[in-house]
């Protein structure tokens, strides 16, 4: 009985969009967080009978008969548009205007790639991520510095000691790919390049494409909670309705079996 196995892959499509539902939600206030949307596919359709086939000396069938067995996921991909800027006012806060990445040092000396750009300072004075994985270009803050100015065009400078003036102390520089949707998430708010993606291009903050930067605030989820709850709703009756059609499917075997 086809429809018990076709509402099966139903089911089980629908589960793993609740799954990626489910993630977008837990994140909602997670900075630089980017949500993810299943797309889905029809299988492979069972033809009974080919459109055009002959049905007398004379006719065609105009549509023939094809018998579809259920639906697969094509595919997860993360959305990359813009969250909401939210104030901070923290000096070391940066959110990207814009496209583009901040780039961060792994422990194993790869590079990743973030738009949490809600930076701390470590022992040494290097800016870094909420994990202590240093931003590069490295940019150290010396001790007894003051008032911490980062442009939009990624300059950091601030006033060291008992000087009246800024002394500049390094550039954040920003990364775009070719296609955004490519690079893996590995947790962390990072994200590391692959194939896919294409190779980082680096470029000067509000230059060329790239976002500006903009110090004292940062990038909020671009999660929209009504979005996902409607979302979430549609996936349950979806759900629902296939384990109808199981059920019922199943009541029809029954019958067939009580003849």
């Amino acid at each position: 009985m086809r429809s018990l196995w076709t509402a099966t892959t139903g089911m089980s499509a629908q589960n793993l969009n609740m799954d990626v539902i489910a993630n977008n939600l837990a994140n909602v206030s997670t900075s630089g967080f980017k949500r993810s949307r299943a797309d889905f596919q029809d299988l492979l359709y069972q033809i009974m009978k080919v459109p055009g086939s002959p049905t007398s000396d004379d006719t065609k069938s105009p549509t023939g008969i094809q018998v579809g067995l259920g639906v697969k996921t094509a595919a997860v991909a993360k959305v990359f548009t813009e969250g909401d800027l939210i104030q901070t006012d923290n000096e070391l806060d940066v959110a990207i205007e814009g496209k583009g990445f901040f780039q961060v040092d792994l422990p194993n000396g790869n590079t990743a790639y973030t738009r949490a750009g809600n930076f701390k300072l470590d022992g040494d004075g290097r800016m870094t991520t909420s994990d202590g994985y240093p931003l590069q270009p490295e940019i150290v803050i010396p001790e007894g510095a003051n008032q911490i100015t980062i442009s939009e065009t990624g300059v950091v400078s601030a006033i060291l000691d008992d000087d009246t003036e800024s002394t500049e102390l390094g550039n954040i520089d920003l990364a775009t790919f070719i296609n955004d949707a490519g690079l893996v998430a590995i947790g962390r708010n990072l994200f590391r390049e692959t194939e896919s993606s294409g190779t980082a291009t680096i470029g000067t903050p509000g230059s060329d494409g790239y976002g500006q930067l903009l110090q004292g605030f940062v990038e909020n989820s671009n999660v929209n909670l009504v979005e996902e709850l409607a979302h979430m709703i549609t996936a349950q009756r979806a759900f629902e309705v296939n384990s109808k059609v199981v059920s019922t499917a199943d009541q029809m075997m029954q019958t067939v079996t009580n003849l």
